[in-house]
């Protein structure tokens, strides 16, 4: 008796076994080539670079510098390129060019009020830096966003002041070029790696 009993109670455990275990398919979409079905799996894009890291104490301290930089102005950038998208289109809905000086007077003093005291804190390097980036966020130069927004006597003054301290405002960014360390270390901000 006892004997029908474990091969009573293994049968029910066995078979209960079985039907706990998922049995749900995968359906993959699949190509045949050439007699054979080959699954067609669709991987997300990965983009592959690297940051040069010279061998030098001078050259990581210099690169340490960089990235220290590229950290503090990059969300400087990133504002100034929002901003623009709105000012732009309340610039199109203005009436005339009167009401569009009054605009950029406003947005100005919104800038320098919510801004100001830090962005006068940057160091050389930094505004260097920020002045390529904001050519990178929005696609213009630094000289041509105040040209556009500002007009070209107020450009030229500005371009001016920008000269006599060290700026150029006409900078453009080069992120296959000169700038491609740069670029390198703003991607890495942007997906969290540093």
């Amino acid at each position: 008796m006892k004997y029908y009993i474990s091969i009573f109670l293994f049968i029910i455990c066995g078979s209960y076994s079985m039907l706990s275990q998922e049995t749900g398919q995968i359906v993959l979409e699949a190509r045949i080539i050439e007699g054979d079905t080959v699954p067609v799996v669709r991987l997300s894009e990965v983009e592959v670079f690297s940051l040069n890291i010279p061998t030098s104490k001078k050259g990581k301290r210099k690169l340490s510098k960089l990235v220290k930089n590229v950290k503090k102005v990059y969300p400087y950038a990133k504002v100034a390129g929002r901003k623009l998208l709105e000012y732009e289109v309340v610039l199109l809905q203005a009436e005339n060019n009167k009401a569009r000086r009054k605009i950029m007077k406003q947005a100005e003093l919104e800038i320098k009020e919510e801004y100001g005291k830090e962005l006068k804190n940057l160091t050389f390097s930094q505004g260097k830096i920020l002045i390529k980036l904001l050519d990178r966020e929005t696609g213009n130069s630094s000289y041509e966003l105040v040209q556009e927004l500002r007009g070209k006597f107020t450009a030229f003054w500005y371009q001016a002041f920008a000269r006599i301290w060290g700026y150029n405002l006409k900078t453009k960014y080069d992120p296959e070029g000169e700038d491609r360390q740069l670029e390198t270390i703003v991607k890495m901000i942007e997906r969290g790696q540093i």
